[in-house]
């Protein structure tokens, strides 16, 4: 259970951290209203606890706030008023309860367990889960397509409900067995597969004819964005033209629809200084605020669709940074980009819905081909797609480069003019050699025999001429064992809501429990409660910064070996020699690119664990 505490008090606010982490609620922390606002309308929490007197927006105008944009989860008040005035202030502005302060730790989680009872009650009666033209309905236990009822096993329809409850999450076999039987009695993963090819044939035989599953090879499945639903009276318009179709969103684009306003918000306090700069006064205190906006805006705009957003609001910052007394040509030059950026946001962001991310960087890929051409189009391509690649231009050349070093995967062609010997005799050497070498045959050579052949001598896969270089990059992707950093943990942190709620965005879609953390002084104890696999680090934090939480982490005997990697828009070598110096395993530059991010992290994770694996079995 998730839970965002609003709470300016540092030493109330790390109180009730320990106490809920102890009881195994994962905890983000807001120290003001507005960022409490901006995290509550970024991400999925089952509780708000939250203070009556805090800074910025004061917790009886967020509760308004909230419930006015129809947030519907339970709210909690934390208030040291109590006269009934102020209770029914609080509970009329939106709040579901209240507890005053001081108060005793039982009681608060006892209203705490209360309130998410409630919810569970009411999300158990919620309205039916649909996809396309199926439906689950859980208060009827009932599931149906184009309104013909579908006969399922309690398992087929706790699976089919797994996913539907969870649309931008990839689930691996074994948490699918955890989710669906719980430790003791689950089967084995043969068994997950079983189900989810029984559930997908009776749903095609009542005519669902778009398989809803997408299997992401190496990693598990995921439910597929839906399709367009069938055309009812009530989706036309009074002209009877039918109703443009809901737009499929990626969890980061949802992301940004959220944060489209706070980006405008950011914008104003540089419109706000222009104004100032334009009639020739001088506000240190807004200029001072204007460069945290646009240093903000720099690093966040372009991971949500906006490049040249980020261009320009880093161009801004830029002319900030110096003495604030600034030329007659740059406050022009100022007045021109704040103009420019507004007109960006005016602009569609430009978004991605791609989510097959490229495979692992440390695969090594051998092609055995006499096709320069094809060869030089995959070479070129092969970086793109973090494989290292080796070409073999005969059958001679690939045996010396298999003395020299054993590759992950081969692609091998059949035919090799002016040989007596053909692919097929490599092929049956590479298996007896290295059984567990995934090797793909690439030929044009098309018959039943020489499939036959292939499938007999225990090829991976046959992939036949001609094919474009993303197939044969997609067929290698599908043979290698992608990392599985089932149910890993992952701590970001960032003084920026648009950059936690985007982080958390990409990275929970592929398994991984992400805790958010905006105050970085709190660091230290979110770290023990939450024990996370690896750690996310902005460089450029107040209070406390990035480099100095990578000092504290190396120092300490226990989270020495903890994988860091820091987040920043300066890429210049004396800013990532201090990084590294300070202790950071590797760094990912602003704006973030979500392939770029997934991979570095899985990856990291699943290098940690094999080397923790190797020193445990070699004690």
């Amino acid at each position: 259970m998730r839970i965002l505490l609003v709470e300016d008090d540092v030493l109330l606010s790390t109180a009730l951290f320990d106490l809920l982490s102890a009881n195994r609620y994962t905890i983000d922390i807001a120290s003001n209203g507005q960022a409490g606002l901006e995290l509550a309308t970024s991400a999925e929490y089952e509780l708000i606890l939250l203070d009556w007197l805090i800074p910025r927006l004061d917790g009886i105008s967020l509760c308004r706030q909230l419930r006015s944009q129809g947030y519907r989860k339970s709210i909690l008040l934390l208030t040291g008023k109590n006269s009934n005035a102020d209770i029914v202030a609080g509970l009329d502005a939106g709040a579901d309860d209240y507890v005053i302060k001081p108060f005793d730790p039982e009681a608060l989680l006892a209203r705490i367990r209360s309130l998410l009872r409630r919810n569970e009650a009411i999300s158990s009666s919620a309205s039916a889960l649909t996809w396309g033209n199926l439906c689950l309905d859980p208060s009827a236990g009932r599931v149906t397509c184009n309104e013909q009822e579908i006969l399922l096993t309690a398992t087929e329809y706790k699976l089919l409900e797994l996913f539907l409850q969870n649309p931008d999450r990839i689930f691996s076999r074994a948490v699918i067995l955890d989710r669906l039987w719980g430790f003791e009695d689950a089967p084995t993963e043969n068994a997950v597969t079983t189900h989810i090819k029984d559930l997908r044939k009776k749903l095609k035989t009542v005519g669902l004819t778009e398989d809803f599953l997408e299997t992401v090879y190496g990693m598990g499945y995921r439910i597929k964005p839906a399709p367009n639903r069938s055309i009812s009276v009530r989706e036309t318009n009074q002209d009877g033209k039918k109703k443009p179709a809901p737009k499929d969103m990626t969890a980061v684009n949802r992301v940004l629809e959220r944060f489209r306003n706070s980006f405008v918000g950011q914008v104003v306090v540089l419109e706000r200084l222009k104004t100032t700069l334009l009639a020739g006064n001088l506000n240190e205190e807004l200029h001072q605020q204007a460069l945290h906006e646009a240093h903000k805006l720099a690093g966040s705009m372009g991971s949500f669709g906006y490049p040249e957003g980020s261009r320009l609001a880093r161009k801004i910052e830029h002319l900030l940074l110096g003495d604030s007394s600034l030329s007659t040509e740059q406050i022009s030059n100022f007045s021109q980009l704040v103009t420019a950026l507004q007109q960006e946001l005016t602009k569609p962001a430009v978004t991605s819905t791609a989510q097959n991310f490229p495979i692992n960087q440390s695969y090594r890929l051998l092609v055995i081909d006499d096709d320069t051409t094809l060869t030089e189009q995959l070479q070129a391509e092969a970086d793109s797609w973090g494989i290292r690649m080796k070409v073999a231009p005969n059958l001679a050349t690939a045996r010396s480069l298999f003395s020299l070093a054993t590759p992950d995967v081969v692609l091998l062609d059949l035919s090799f003019p002016g040989t007596e010997e053909d692919g097929l005799i490599l092929l049956s050497e590479i298996v007896q050699r290295s059984p567990n070498i995934p090797v793909i045959v690439f030929t044009g050579r098309d018959t039943l025999a020489d499939r036959l052949a292939v499938s007999r001598l225990g090829a991976r896969q046959f992939l036949h001429k001609p094919a474009t270089t993303e197939q044969i990059f997609q067929a290698i992707a599908r043979v290698l064992p992608q990392p599985q950093p089932s149910e890993a943990k992952v701590l970001i942190v960032d003084d920026d809501p648009v950059i936690l709620a985007g982080l958390s965005a990409l990275l929970t879609p592929w398994g991984l429990e992400v805790t958010t953390l905006s105050q970085s002084q709190q660091f230290w104890q979110v770290l023990i409660a939450t024990s996370p696999d690896l750690v996310v680090l902005d460089l450029e934090m107040p209070i406390v910064n990035g480099l100095e939480l990578c000092q504290v982490v190396r120092q300490d005997a226990q989270w020495g070996d903890l994988p860091i990697l820091v987040v920043t828009a300066h890429t210049e070598a004396e800013f990532l020699q201090q990084a590294f110096a300070a202790g950071a395993d590797d760094f990912i530059s602003k704006p973030v690119l979500g392939p770029e991010l997934v991979t570095r992290v899985l990856s990291r994770i699943q290098r940690t664990r094999r080397r923790s694996q190797a020193g445990r079995s070699q004690a």
